[in-house]
């Protein structure tokens, strides 16, 4: 049955149309055939009653009406309408006159009962005083009235006015016409014209059906058998075609298939030439994309073995590749570089400008060369190589992980947002000069600002305050500096990804139209250290290099004091002490941090633990006291924290002070 559903719609249809052919055909005929039944009829009726009232003398109506008496051409009327009646299908003939409640009757002919005599009188039929006044005044139109009766059928009644010699109304005549068999004569005539369109309309569906099944139901099952091997062929090169011979639009209809085939099967081979170009442009989108990412620094902690700072970067480019960049490396042993830049641009371009200017930042930044004259040589570059017009707004600085000092340059970028250790974060006014590769001629000036121990530095690009969501919203400047004070106390990790889930919870479902770049660093510690020969000699050296450490921090004189007590006494029983067969080495290391501050002294002499000797007795007098010792409890005294360890072969004294105790008259 599945093939062959179009035939059998089309049985269906041709069926709905037989049945209603001959429902319609039926009902035309049923409605002319009654009319023209009715119009006979009609015309007979109205003949009886027209011939009975022009042959009836209206001038003696009157007379009979007042005597109510039968003369000769009473009875000669009478006789009339009772041979009418008898000779046709009139069931009653009679004359009446009307009056305004009743009506009486002056002859009365019929074939049944209830024929009345002269002079009767009774009312009228519903709908008879209607009529009666519309015939008296001429108004009447000459339609029969059909009613039912029980015993005779169908009966059609008419009427015709009775006039005298002056042209008035005196009498009406009334006729009862029965209407034989008119409904059997219908229904008889009805079934043969049903038998006769009946076998005429099937005979025309059969011919029809025939006809659609050679040309149409045939042909197009035929080609959906066709079409559905078209797949197959398809992948077997096989040539696509179909025998269609119909002369018309089905004809057409199986070349147009065999011309779509030719060109599907063209179209599907340059597809799967693309489709093949492109997996291998994904794959190496993919591979390029790694490449990116591995040529950002990505593993975290970046420097473990530094104490001083702590530093997390991320970027999530809008697309495979990106045009953002961040970069971090350590110059020499004590200066930390910072790199956060934007290439105009998207995708596959922008990364590879970005690779030449990152590679170009990273190798022109040398210990001691100027910043500004970096970006200077970078632009210069950059501007002979840059056929597409692209560029880049950057910001790097370089940290003195020493002092805290911090040289900087801004080519066109965002500005560094920095919290201080007592104050959350704010952005920094670092005016902004042209951009790199816009200009081949530039010269760039470097600027400077200053980090203490426990402050934080976030370095952005402009994907994070331009991210948009879907109401076209700018995430601005003002909600990051929000979320960066809200969570301040956080760890540049931490913070890097509370910030990201604050733009991605405002963006939402927008698309992404830009890369969303971050670069998070703490300045934990500030350190630095002296070696030199354990001499005497060298004692000034150590506490200028000690003070002027604590100056660069902004230490008070109060603290300096305690601290050079320190340096002194330490360093003296170095050089003293730990050497009996010649100078060695030693190096001091001095690093501050938020509320404190570190001494570290270590030495390659022979072991000692200057923490092990027993604290003398300060309530003896000199004389009495043991002599030695004393020097290390002031130490003690002074500092907050006093350690010592063996560590490779060499002597290792930590003291650490907080920076807000201070020496008070001689005691802690």
């Amino acid at each position: 049955m599945k093939h062959h559903k179009l035939g059998m719609k089309a049985l269906a249809g041709l069926s709905i149309l037989a049945v209603v052919v001959i429902l319609s055909t039926c009902l035309t005929i049923d409605i002319r055939y009654k009319k023209e039944q009715m119009s006979m009829y009609n015309d007979i009726a109205f003949s009886y009653a027209r011939t009975a009232a022009e042959y009836i003398d209206g001038d003696r109506i009157r007379s009979y009406v007042e005597n109510n008496t039968e003369d000769d051409y009473y009875r000669q009327v009478q006789r009339f309408l009772a041979i009418s009646q008898a000779q046709t299908d009139l069931e009653y003939y009679s004359v009446f006159v009307p009056y305004e409640e009743e009506l009486a009757y002056i002859w009365d002919v019929g074939s049944g009962e209830g024929v009345r005599p002269l002079g009767y009188r009774e009312a009228y039929m519903e709908g008879g005083q209607e009529i009666a006044r519309q015939i008296c005044a001429n108004t009447y139109p000459e339609r029969i009235i059909v009613t039912r009766d029980s015993e005779y059928g169908y009966i059609a009644s008419a009427y015709a006015p009775v006039l005298d010699s002056a042209g008035e109304t005196v009498a009406i005549v009334g006729v009862d016409l029965s209407m034989p068999g008119i409904r059997k004569a219908l229904f008889h005539f009805l079934i043969t014209v049903i038998f006769s369109v009946t076998a005429v309309v099937a005979l025309l569906m059969g011919l029809f059906y025939v006809f659609i099944r050679k040309n149409i139901i045939t042909p197009i099952d035929r080609l959906n058998r066709a079409t559905k091997e078209m797949v197959g062929s398809l992948e077997s090169e096989e040539t696509f075609h179909v025998e269609i011979h119909t002369g018309d639009e089905i004809e057409e209809l199986s070349e147009s298939f065999a011309q779509m085939y030719l060109e599907l099967r063209e179209y599907l081979r340059e597809l799967s030439v693309v489709t093949a170009e492109k997996e291998r442009i994904g794959a190496e989108l993919d591979i390029a994309t790694q490449i990116q990412a591995d040529m950002l620094p990505s593993i975290f902690p970046a420097f473990p073995e530094r104490e001083e700072m702590d530093i997390y970067a991320l970027m999530d480019p809008a697309k495979e590749v990106g045009g953002d960049f961040y970069d971090f490396f350590m110059v020499d042993d004590t200066h930390l570089a910072m790199v956060m830049a934007d290439v105009s641009g998207k995708g596959v371009p922008a990364a590879l400008f970005m690779v030449i200017g990152k590679t170009l930042i990273k190798d022109h930044t040398k210990p001691g060369r100027p910043l500004g004259e970096v970006f200077t040589e970078v632009n210069r570059l950059l501007c002979e190589s840059n056929k597409e017009g692209l560029f880049i707004t950057a910001f790097e600085c370089v940290l003195d992980l020493r002092t805290g000092d911090m040289v900087y340059v801004n080519a066109g970028h965002e500005p560094p947002i920095i919290a201080t250790c007592n104050e959350g974060y704010s952005v920094r006014s670092v005016t902004p000069q042209f951009v790199l590769a816009g200009f081949d001629e530039m010269t760039y000036k470097s600027g400077e600002l200053k980090l203490a121990p426990g402050d934080r530095l976030f370095l952005f690009t402009d994907g994070v305050t331009e991210a948009t969501n879907a109401k076209e919203e700018l995430y601005g400047m003002d909600r990051l500096c929000e979320v960066l004070c809200a969570n301040a106390e956080k760890k540049p990790r931490e913070l890097l990804q509370t910030v990201k889930q604050a733009v991605d919870g405002f963006v939402g479902e927008a698309e992404q139209f830009d890369d969303i770049t971050m670069l998070g660093m703490e300045l934990r510690k500030l350190k630095d250290s002296l070696t030199l020969k354990a001499e005497l000699a060298s004692l000034g050296t150590v506490t200028d290099f000690v003070n002027g450490f604590m100056d660069n921090c902004g230490y008070d004189n109060k603290v300096q004091t305690q601290i050079d007590i320190v340096v002194e006494e330490i360093y003296v029983n170095i050089c003293s002490y730990a050497y009996p067969d010649g100078p060695g080495d030693v190096t001091a290391e001095v690093a501050a941090e938020s509320g404190r501050l570190t001494l570290t002294f270590a030495d390659s002499g022979f072991e000692y633990n200057p923490l092990e000797k027993e604290d003398p007795d300060i309530t003896l007098s000199a004389e009495e006291r043991e002599i030695g010792g004393l020097g290390i409890f002031m130490v003690k005294q002074i500092m907050d924290e006093v350690t010592y360890r063996r560590t490779d072969g060499r002597n290792v004294l930590e003291l650490t002070k907080n920076v807000d105790t201070v020496l008070v008259d001689g005691t802690v």
